[in-house]
């Protein structure tokens, strides 16, 4: 009997629709497959897109890369605070 392994969809990283473009970009070249969801009201509406809020960009990911995506995200965030 094989097993199916289990996943679900999580979201990694929410921000400005760039923030998450290059959030997900990162991932994909780490082999991470990820995706944008909620892009559209950054694009309309970009003021509303702030990290975090209402209309921010996600960056959704499987589970089963959330160890490795979520070390991947820290670095770029602590990254953009050092640079502040």
């Amino acid at each position: 009997m094989t097993t199916k392994k289990e996943f679900d969809l999580v979201e990694i990283f929410a921000g400005s629709p760039m923030d998450a473009e290059i959030v997900k970009s990162i991932l994909l070249d780490a082999e991470i497959d990820a995706f944008l969801k909620d892009e559209n009201i950054g694009t309309i509406a970009p003021w509303h897109a702030a990290a975090g809020g209402a209309g921010a960009v996600k960056v959704i990911i499987s589970s089963l890369n959330m160890d490795s995506a979520k070390l991947i995200v820290e670095d770029y965030i602590n990254n953009l605070n050092s640079d502040k």
